[in-house]
């Protein structure tokens, strides 16, 4: 044990919690996927710590407000909360190096897979990363998770199949773990790892 911090599974937004549709533009475009209360309530219930961590260039690119994020965000909340399930935290990178908006145009740290987003919840919620998971549909979520030390999941929903299937090959290292979806991430870790 590590001097009270706790372990977190690190949970990507768009493709890994909810349905992959491009830019959520719109709140009605946000999904949840149907287990994503159920893995989460998992994760609470077991101890882990649950935090979601995305990347949001559609607002560095002009093609939504920031404020449309927090909106998503409370969306997710409440649906996930009416589920029995709950996040610890919800760290977004609005930012892009190329950005339409210059308040927005930054080659910033916490764009994934820099680590900017994880240190910050390390630091908030006193996370312990070499005990963590960062789950993922991208290798840039895998990145994520090996520059900050934690262990990384490969899901099969989003993008993940895809990116697998046509760019796996080439990795240099393979995911720790793949797995149909975020219901059997979380499931694998809980049973299989130790707290």
């Amino acid at each position: 044990m590590s001097s009270g911090r706790r372990p977190a599974i690190f949970i990507d937004r768009d493709g890994t919690i909810s349905h992959e549709v491009g830019y959520v533009n719109h709140p009605t475009r946000f999904r949840l996927f149907p287990y994503a209360a159920e893995a989460v309530r998992l994760a609470n219930r077991s101890g882990w710590l649950v935090v979601v961590v995305t990347n949001q260039a559609g607002v560095a690119r002009g093609y939504f407000p920031e404020s449309l994020v927090h909106e998503v965000h409370s969306r997710m909340r409440s649906a996930l909360e009416s589920g029995g399930a709950h996040l610890d935290g919800i760290y977004y990178c609005p930012h892009h190096p190329a950005a339409m908006e210059p308040a927005y145009r930054q080659d910033c740290d916490c764009r994934k897979p820099r680590p900017g987003l994880v240190r910050r919840a390390e630091a908030d919620l006193g996370v312990d990363l070499a005990r963590s998971f960062v789950v993922g549909d991208r290798h840039g979520d895998l990145e994520l998770a090996w520059v900050v030390g934690a262990r990384g999941i490969l899901v099969k929903t989003g993008y993940g199949l895809g990116e697998l299937t046509f760019h796996g090959p080439r990795w240099s290292r393979p995911p720790d773990l793949v797995v149909e979806n975020l219901l059997e991430a979380v499931t694998s870790i809980v049973t299989e790892v130790p707290r």
